[in-house]
């Protein structure tokens, strides 16, 4: 069973993640701050990341990079997933490491085929 890491500081959006993914036999582990995603990262190595990028404190960009530039976490991928629907924001958030990136909200089936195709590559 893959382990999903879900790095976001709205229990809401938490909420429908993890539903969405436990539905389908994922092993889902949640964090509410960047700084916690990457204690979580470290400690237990998840085999994804989906990354909010408007949180306190540490935003998801800087998270992403530095989860990429650790060689604890370098290899684990990072779907960032926001509200945030510009062209700068996506270009910057794959600069920083992440592997796809989705806008909120998000449906059952595209969250499903980006975390399996992310996991399949």
């Amino acid at each position: 069973m893959a382990r999903v890491l879900i790095v976001d500081d709205s229990p809401t959006e938490t909420h429908v993640f993890r539903s969405m993914l436990e539905r389908h036999d994922f092993t889902v582990l949640v964090a509410g701050s960047g700084e916690e995603g990457l204690r979580i990262a470290r400690e237990v190595r998840p085999d994804l990341i989906l990354m909010d990028i408007v949180m306190p404190g540490m935003n998801g960009f800087q998270a992403t990079r530095k989860l990429s530039r650790d060689a604890a976490t370098s290899a684990i991928p990072v779907i960032i997933i926001s509200t945030k629907d510009q062209e700068t924001d996506r270009i910057w958030g794959m600069r920083q490491g992440a592997r796809e990136y989705l806008i909120k909200p998000v449906s059952e089936e595209q969250l499903l085929d980006k975390v399996r195709s992310v996991m399949a590559a």
